[in-house]
């Protein structure tokens, strides 16, 4: 089992920067995947980022140059530093780490992102 913890989460004006993190514990894959995900009201979950354990990002279309993701894996921690924020970015954002090339994987509880003035 893995359990992943999110904070950083709150409340910031159209403009503003959030740095998000997802601590991870328990069973962790060696080779593994972290994921930043979002769901925003009456809206299906997506992919914001995503950062193999060796390296490796993956981006949203409507997030890249704004956020960047990054990994301590010293500190089984993955970041989320979240730049000129819209409020379109308004979204309960969740992690996730699976092992690569498994099809289930471990959600942590959400933390609330509210971009508003």
């Amino acid at each position: 089992q893995v359990q992943l913890v999110e904070s950083g989460g709150g409340l910031v004006q159209p403009g503003g920067s959030l740095r998000l993190s997802c601590v991870a514990s328990g069973s962790i894959p060696r080779l593994n995947v972290m994921g930043w995900y979002r769901q925003a009201p009456g809206k299906e979950r997506e992919l914001v980022a995503s950062i193999l354990s060796f390296g490796g990002t993956n981006y949203a279309d409507s997030v890249k140059g704004r956020f960047t993701i990054s990994r301590d894996n010293a500190k089984n921690t993955a970041y989320l530093q979240m730049n000129s924020l819209k409020s379109e970015d308004t979204a309960v954002y969740y992690c996730n780490v699976k092992r690569i090339g498994a099809s289930s994987s471990y959600w942590g509880q959400g933390t609330q992102v509210t971009v508003s003035s």
